[in-house]
């Protein structure tokens, strides 16, 4: 049985990119959100196994919709996606409990270890 995963960034291209690299990996990508707000909605209505996250995004940021979303549940496995220039906004997502983050511009290895290692 596959994996589910929600891709969440306000780029269409980091969401093509995740969404093509994570299906050619065996993984189910069950719906995208453009922003923290949509992820969080999705997430309450899909509930992935995986979230890949965005931390700079409109309406809500990625550092809240991890927040929002160990609130409405502590288990859920988020993965930050961050660019270089984020190190205090990672961080900051990092203790609100996301597990795992990788940067911008994506290096295929470093997304699909980091699956992996979360989510089998």
């Amino acid at each position: 049985m596959s994996k589910n995963v929600l891709v969440t960034d306000d780029t269409l291209y980091s969401r093509q990119f995740l969404k093509h690299l994570l299906m050619a990996q065996g993984y189910n990508v069950v719906g995208e959100a453009r922003n923290g707000r949509e992820a969080v909605e999705e997430y309450k209505r899909l509930r992935p196994d995986l979230v890949t996250m965005d931390i700079a995004m409109p309406e809500m940021d990625g550092v809240a919709a991890v927040k929002r979303i160990r609130e409405i549940d502590p288990s859920a496995t988020i993965l930050i996606c961050s660019s270089t220039g984020q190190r205090s906004l990672l961080l900051e997502a990092m203790v609100a409990g996301a597990a795992d983050f990788v940067t911008k511009p994506f290096r295929e290895s470093s997304v699909v270890k980091s699956v992996k290692r979360l989510i089998g």
